[in-house]
Parts: structure tokens; C-alpha cells; sequence
């Protein structure tokens, strides 16, 4: 199956192909990633929130897509009065905030949402890379945040975490690496440039040692096989008991001890 903007989030392409988001859903939890997959349940999401993040992206990608996307988005983006949401006011006060800054314009330079497939630990992969600068071998992401300081308790690392470690942007990193530099046979360096919501928007450019990628894959090559058995059948998903979807599924099957609500 050949990618592109219009097919790369159907459903027919997430069976054929691995991604990060993918992968980190069944992480989270096999049985709704699997009721997802097979279109039997959808998870409750807030679509302006997504909306908002997709508003700053189509702006960095071209004119033409922004407009493109105002004009597929105008009732969600536009109050009954034609006036903008406040929601999407603030997106345009976190797209200035990157666009005059020098830094960053310097920086995001190169292909804008370029769709790559790719071969990795033995599975077919997707990957859309926000820009990708093959000259000087290094690749962007942009990410919206609620803040750049907030700390995350992460059971996986065992301490406080970063929004970069908490949503799985380092492992995101890692195989988007992995795969432009199996493509492109070249050596390629990844940087995020994150947003916040807040206001005045803050902004920040980061660099990842490569010493973090370590620990990513390596969880990454451990799980995977794991989770394309669940994908394609050959094992039962299992239910993480906490998320929406085992919420909705839920069948008691005796008593728990108080102490055990702490430890669900």
C-alpha cells in the first residue's frame, strides 16, 4: 500500500503498517488498542484539542494547507458569529510565537510532512516526519504542550519525567531516526521544537542524547512481538483494567482490600 496525505490515517493502512501512536496504544492498554483497530469502539476524545494542535502544524507546513485545513475545520474553528474560537486564538499567539522567532526559522527548514514507510525490527513501519532537512541530516518535530517544566510521574523510568518522556516522544525519535536513516543511508539527528498553551506561549528547542534511544528501542524490540501477535490474532488481548475502554467492559469479579486501590 502506497501513503499518502490522504490515506496515511485510514484504517486499512494502520493494519498494514506499524506506527509509534499505534504501538503506544497497545502499550497502554492491548484490548482497546485492538477494539480501536478493528473500528468496534472509539475512544471519547476532545476534538478541539486535536483540532488546535493540527491548526499550528498545517500553518508550518504551507499556506496551502492551512487554508486547506480552515476551510475543512471552519465550523469547529468559528463561533456563530464568525468571529475564532478562543482555542484557536491562542493557537495563532503559539504560531507566532515560533514564527518570529529567528531560531527556530533558521532551523525548520527542509521537507514538510514528509510520509515515510520503512522495514524495522522485522515489521513494516509509517512515520510522518514534520520536517525533514536531508542536506544537513536532521529531522524536526513540533509538539503542543500545556508546559515545558511540568514533572510526570513515570512508572517506566521510576522518577519524575518530562512531557517528552511522559507522551513517548523519545521512543517517537528514535524509530523516525531509525527509519530516515535506513531510507536516506545517512547519519540523521532529531530535534523537537515545543509550544505551550499557555499565555504568553513559551517555546523551547531540544536536543535528545543519543544515550535515551537506548532505552527506548530496547523496550521497544522486547514488547513488539508481543503486541503483533495481539495485532494479528495469534494471542489474546489483554485489558489494563483503568482506561475508558475496560471502564465500559468492566465485570466485577469479587471483592478488592482497601489497600488494593492504590495499587490498580
Amino acid at each position: 500500500m502506497k501513503l499518502n496525505k490522504q490515506n496515511y490515517y485510514s484504517n486499512e493502512a494502520d493494519w498494514q503498517y506499524m506506527s509509534v501512536s499505534q504501538f503506544k496504544d497497545f502499550q497502554k492498554c492491548e484490548a482497546a488498542a485492538l477494539a480501536k483497530l478493528k473500528e468496534e469502539w472509539q475512544p471519547t476524545s476532545n476534538p478541539v484539542a486535536l483540532l488546535v494542535g493540527n491548526y499550528v502544524h498545517s500553518y508550518f507546513e504551507s499556506n496551502e494547507a492551512h487554508e486547506e485545513f480552515i476551510s475543512e475545520n471552519r465550523n469547529s474553528i468559528l463561533k456563530r458569529d464568525g468571529s475564532e474560537r478562543a482555542e484557536f486564538i491562542q493557537a495563532t499567539d503559539m504560531i507566532e510565537a515560533l514564527e518570529y522567532d529567528n531560531f527556530f526559522n533558521f532551523v525548520y527548514q527542509g521537507q514538510k510532512e514528509l510520509i515515510l514507510t520503512g522495514s524495522f525490527l522485522g515489521t513494516d513501519w509509517k512515520a510522518r516526519i514534520d520536517c525533514f532537512n536531508e542536506a544537513k541530516g536532521y529531522f524536526v518535530d513540533l509538539k503542543t504542550t500545556r508546559s515545558l517544566s511540568q514533572r510526570y510521574w513515570s512508572t517506566k523510568y521510576r522518577s519524575y519525567v518530562s512531557f517528552v518522556e511522559e507522551y513517548g516522544y523519545v521512543l517517537q525519535m528514535g524509530v523516525y531516526k531509525a527509519l530516515l536513516e535506513q531510507v536516506y543511508d545517512k547519519e540523521v539527528t532529531p530535534y523537537i521544537f515545543a509550544v505551550t498553551k499557555e499565555s504568553p506561549p513559551d517555546i523551547a528547542g531540544i536536543e535528545i542524547h543519543p544515550t535515551r534511544f537506548e532505552f527506548e528501542l530496547a523496550l521497544l524490540e522486547k514488547e513488539l512481538p508481543r503486541i503483533l501477535a495481539v495485532k494479528y490474532g495469534e494471542e489474546k488481548p489483554t485489558m489494563c483494567g483503568k482506561c475508558e475502554y475496560c471502564r465500559g467492559h468492566k465485570q466485577l469479579r469479587g471483592f478488592i482490600e482497601i489497600e488494593d486501590l492504590l495499587n490498580r
